[in-house]
């Protein structure tokens, strides 16, 4: 399985043991289907930090790029690299001080 599979079964993952979520395809439009609304958008940004290390900023607050399982595993990809499957990023971060 390649990484960004896997990365993207990480996410998957936060929508369904986390969020409680049933998202059936990695091209499924969370939000043109009611998956994804304001307040869990909040939710998955907060689990996203926690799973990955990642911050979201306002910038960052577009649509497309929450719109799917892929377009999420792509921005959690383009943030912090392999880091996210390896769980190495925390590390690092903690040891910067961040």
């Amino acid at each position: 399985m390649s990484n960004v599979n896997t990365l993207r079964d990480r996410v998957a993952a936060i929508f369904s043991s986390g969020l409680h979520l049933d998202v059936p395809s990695h091209d499924l439009d969370l939000f043109e289907t009611g998956v994804l609304d304001s307040l869990t958008l909040v939710e998955l940004l907060l689990r996203l930090e926690r799973e990955f290390g990642v911050t979201t900023t306002v910038d960052d607050l577009d649509v497309a790029t929450f719109r799917s399982i892929e377009s999420i595993a792509d921005f959690v990809h383009a943030r912090v690299g392999d880091g996210a499957l390896t769980g190495s990023l925390r590390v690092v971060r903690v040891a910067a001080g961040h």
